[in-house]
């Protein structure tokens, strides 16, 4: 079911009262689920296994690909950004991440029960995360990256005209994306 116009004005002016115009809305249908995202998860990241919102604590390929199918509407959020220092990349996160669960909540809490966030990086709520789901320390707050979730994020975002590129420095433009999944 895809919301008329009354429902889709009315998140708007959520996104708006919470400062986001960089968004658009998508076909849940046409984010694209694949194994080598989790394969670069598992092999190149140093958080596979040290965070309870990435691997292996979140759900195969397959489940996760089940897991959008379920989804008719969806909203891609848009984070420009530039890091002077590597190091502050976690606390730009954390800031941005905690914003993010309060639109999902406000969201919840207007009707849309099925509302659930993927996280613009990774969760980083925690300084010492204890790299399990169960132990997690926020899991209230804790979410997925859309990475971990098998998100090819590259391809999904510049199919609806969103930019974004492989950073060799940092002292260039970081595009970073999360995804609300709304009904």
């Amino acid at each position: 079911m895809s919301f008329n116009v009354e429902q889709r004005q009315s998140l708007d002016d959520i996104f708006k009262t919470y400062g986001y115009t960089d968004y658009k809305w998508i076909d849940p249908q046409k984010i694209i689920v694949s194994q080598w995202v989790r394969m670069k998860c598992m092999f190149g990241c140093g958080e596979y296994g040290h965070s309870g919102a990435c691997p292996p604590n979140t759900p195969s390929v397959a489940d996760c690909r089940q897991f959008f199918s379920e989804y008719s509407d969806a909203v891609i959020l848009h984070f420009e950004g530039l890091m002077d220092k590597p190091e502050n990349r976690y606390a730009r996160t954390r800031k941005i991440n905690a914003k993010l669960v309060k639109l999902e909540r406000q969201i919840f809490l207007g009707g849309y029960e099925r509302a659930f966030l993927l996280f613009m990086d990774s969760c980083c709520f925690c300084k010492d995360c204890t790299g399990n789901r169960e132990t997690c320390n926020q899991p209230r707050m804790a979410r997925p990256a859309p990475e971990a979730m098998a998100v090819d994020v590259y391809t999904t975002v510049r199919q609806f005209g969103f930019n974004i590129n492989v950073r060799t420095d940092y002292d260039q433009k970081m595009d970073r994306y999360a995804f609300l999944m709304v009904a």
